[in-house]
């Protein structure tokens, strides 16, 4: 498929923090693409290059075909985004808000107050429509913050953390909502911490620590780049655990790892030899040895993020990391902010 967002050798400095270091991307129209990484690592600031509210020091990208720098205008007019943290007004009612913003991006109020009650009703909250936002929960907060960013159902969309802090019940919502925008045809890219969120959206996924992309590929390939999976079992005698692990190591021609319990073993599976797992059950009831539990799973994107970072990311150190994640500067020394009212206030300002 055609790419949708290409970056070469993104670069972005704050003080003497290298926040992204020489970042390469290209991600296909249509798809959902997932940057995985720690707190502080990179994530948010190539988002916000990309989406135009950070200009990189060096390398280049482009969104649908335009340059993020030399044709900005074009970007905005195509992206929509939503950050970390709700950017919703909160004293206004959920209408209100919908409304204030299309009316930002040149709707008529008719046409305006029309997109706000499809946009209230898409993503379920036409019965808080009336409410002040910060009456509103977590869940519909962001799921408000969400349907201000499709106002203009924009062809690419950023998702920066979008279920920080939530439930699961609100984040099983967020997810259902990217999962309808993809088959749409959107493409998505979302940025995250969670393992199993990118495992559950992403058709590609990007792992980027210390702002370096370190490894890309689907989950699967992911999964496959520390090993094809693991082989556990539990023998019904103590005395029979040896044995087991004599045969499971000669079936397998792999690394077999006595457990704590007595009666349990692990057993790697080496890569390419997938299908000789399925020989190790044969094999140890032919040597007249039981098992009575026995299970083959792959590697998990846990696994692999601890053997690509050597730290798993919920005890990531959030302080090592850029000052992008907690509040930049737009390259002028201001303040930015993440959020789908910067890029459209930016784009009403300059079209006066």
């Amino acid at each position: 498929m055609p790419a949708a967002i290409e970056a070469f050798g993104l670069v972005k400095h704050f003080g003497e923090t290298r926040a992204v270091d020489g970042v390469d991307l290209t991600i296909a129209a249509g798809s959902v693409f997932g940057l995985l990484g720690p707190n502080g690592a990179g994530k948010t600031t190539v988002v916000r290059m990309l989406a135009t509210l950070l200009r990189p020091d060096a390398g280049e990208a482009h969104v649908l075909g335009h340059d993020i720098v030399t044709d900005a205008d074009a970007v905005r007019s195509a992206v929509g985004l939503t950050g970390q943290y709700a950017s919703v007004d909160e004293d206004l009612t959920g209408a209100e808000n919908l409304f204030l913003i299309a009316r930002l991006y040149g709707f008529p109020s008719p046409a305006a107050r029309a997109r706000a009650a499809d946009l209230l009703g898409a993503f379920d909250l036409t019965d808080a429509a009336g409410k002040q936002v910060k009456n509103y929960s977590g869940g519909m907060r962001r799921r408000l913050d969400l349907a201000a960013s499709l106002v203009r159902s924009p062809r690419v969309l950023f998702l920066d953390e979008p279920t920080t802090g939530l439930d699961p019940r609100s984040r099983n919502q967020v997810w259902d909502i990217v999962r309808l925008l993809a088959r749409e045809g959107a493409t998505i890219l979302l940025t995250t911490q969670y393992l199993d969120e990118a495992d559950q959206l992403a058709d590609r996924i990007a792992v980027i620590d210390h702002g370096k992309v370190i490894a890309e590929g689907t989950a699967p390939q992911l999964k496959a780049s520390v090993g094809s999976g693991t082989v556990t079992l539990r023998v019904a005698e103590p005395a029979q655990r040896d044995e087991a692990a004599r045969i499971v190591g000669e079936v397998l021609g792999g690394t077999v790892t006595p457990a704590a319990e007595p009666t349990s073993l692990d057993a790697q599976v080496p890569e390419g030899n997938e299908a000789a797992a399925a020989d190790v059950l044969p094999a140890l009831r032919a040597a007249g040895i039981t098992v009575p539990e026995f299970s083959l799973g792959q590697p998990s994107l846990d696994e692999v993020f601890l053997a690509l970072t050597g730290e798993r990311p919920d005890t990531a150190d959030a302080e090592n990391g850029e000052e992008g994640d907690r509040g930049g500067t737009d390259g002028r020394g201001e303040p930015e902010h993440a959020g789908h009212h910067t890029a459209a206030a930016a784009e009403v300002g300059e079209d006066r």
